[in-house]
């Protein structure tokens, strides 16, 4: 979507600099014992889905203020995901959401290929009202004391499997909005039981090969109590569905304070954490860019997976869940794909051997050192080599503005009104 020499062009005017730092990097990695070229190909081999959502603008329960040529339909959403991964060399794979992506499979996957992705995990939805239906979620989905309701948001679900299966994905990730805004509104042991109930019929349709991520989330829309929490009531539900389901961790849906790093240690250590969706909270959900506001934390769960490397079983989806309100998507995903793998990279520098004589004769202080030398390391001459070895872009930003994309697709995507609210 974005021709190569304008690529090219950027490139050389950085290509100079960027060896001559990737060298002086290389020179103080070697002192401490690291090759910078294992770095490199650990740095080549990471990648993050792009969720198909998340290339057009975000909003607030007030308003939604679209960009210019937002995309019209899921073709567009994977034109612009090619340009991210084109640029940024690190979101091989992109992550639908039925029925807002619903369109031919053998067409998506054409598209898909004109760009050289493939499709992570599907995401189902039950949280929203859709034209067609015959029942509404207003008060549940797979939890709704209603049988037809709850016997419809199942059906959903197991139509999102088989679209997901034409399409070569292997996962579904199954978040509801389901709750209550009023002490004694229901019974929270009867809900959750008809959500166990709804699931487990969700869970027979899965192909063998397939996996099933439970999302828990503290608040909102419900506010006085959510069915599907914390990563407690997640276990919960992986552990009584079978070996095929697992956890999903977003990183914008724990209370302050939360220590996420922990709950991922956990789960690991249960065989039950399927996955990620990176972000980063100031106060609520998803509401800016990973890395924006605690790097350290993006980190330090990094260490964790890192270190948790070679566990069997362990076999991770990372994917982007952000809500892109004053930026222009495209860049936001670029940046916040090159944030997580630079977390990635960073983690991959902590010398583990030291780590561990520090915590097993309690050397609190040099414990800490050892992660804070890791993180505090530049890493970005790695991330930049790995991107121009691969063909992307050294700087993507400044390469995406130079090329002039989203004014050339703005000339043939109309323009979207701004008067609905809410986060689609």
């Amino acid at each position: 979507m974005i021709n190569s020499s304008v690529v090219a062009a950027e490139n050389a005017k950085r290509e100079a600099d960027l060896r001559s730092d990737y060298d002086a990097l290389g020179d103080h990695l070697a002192r401490r014992g690291i090759d910078i070229a294992a770095i490199k190909d650990r740095a080549k081999s990471f990648g993050v889905a792009v969720p198909s959502w998340g290339t057009g603008t975000g909003g607030t329960r007030f308003a939604r203020f679209p960009g210019l040529g937002e995309p019209r339909h899921i073709f567009d959403k994977l034109d612009d995901c090619g340009v991210i991964h084109g640029l940024a060399q690190a979101t091989p794979t992109v992550s639908l959401h039925i029925p807002w992506d619903k369109a031919d499979p053998a067409e998506m996957l054409a598209k898909a290929e004109e760009h050289g992705l493939g499709f992570d995990a599907m995401n189902s939805n039950t949280f929203q009202d859709q034209d067609e239906q015959a029942h509404s979620y207003k008060y549940g989905s797979l939890s709704h004391t209603d049988a037809a309701t709850r016997s419809q948001a199942v059906e959903h679900n197991i139509e999102c499997i088989e679209i997901g299966d034409k399409l070569g994905s292997k996962a579904l990730t199954v978040w509801i909005g389901d709750g209550s805004n009023f002490p004694g509104q229901t019974h929270m042991g009867r809900q959750f039981d008809r959500y166990m109930e709804s699931m487990k019929a969700i869970y027979g349709h899965l192909p063998d090969d397939w996996r099933i991520f439970s999302e828990h989330k503290i608040y909102e829309p419900a506010f006085y109590s959510t069915v599907v929490q914390d990563w407690g009531t997640s276990y919960i539900i992986a552990s009584e569905l079978g070996d095929k389901a697992q956890c999903l961790v977003d990183l914008g849906h724990h209370a302050p304070n939360v220590n996420i790093e922990m709950i991922v240690s956990r789960l690991i250590r249960q065989g039950k954490l399927g996955g990620f969706h990176f972000n980063d909270s100031k106060y609520g959900d998803d509401d800016l860019d990973s890395g924006t506001i605690d790097p350290y934390r993006l980190f330090l769960v990094f260490n964790e997976l890192v270190d948790a490397e070679g566990t069997d079983g362990l076999n991770l989806s990372h994917m982007i869940d952000q809500s892109h309100n004053v930026t222009d998507p495209i860049e936001s995903l670029m940046i916040s794909a090159c944030e997580i793998q630079r977390a990635f990279v960073q983690a991959s520098l902590v010398d583990r051997t030291a780590l561990a004589g520090y915590q097993d004769c309690n050397d609190a202080l040099m414990a800490s050192a050892t992660l804070r030398r890791a993180f505090r390391t530049d890493v970005e001459p790695i991330l930049a080599m790995a991107r121009l070895e691969q063909g992307g872009a050294i700087d993507p930003v400044a390469t995406y503005r130079a090329s002039g994309y989203r004014a050339q697709v703005a000339e043939v995507r109309p323009k979207v009104s701004g008067a609905g609210g809410g986060i689609v």
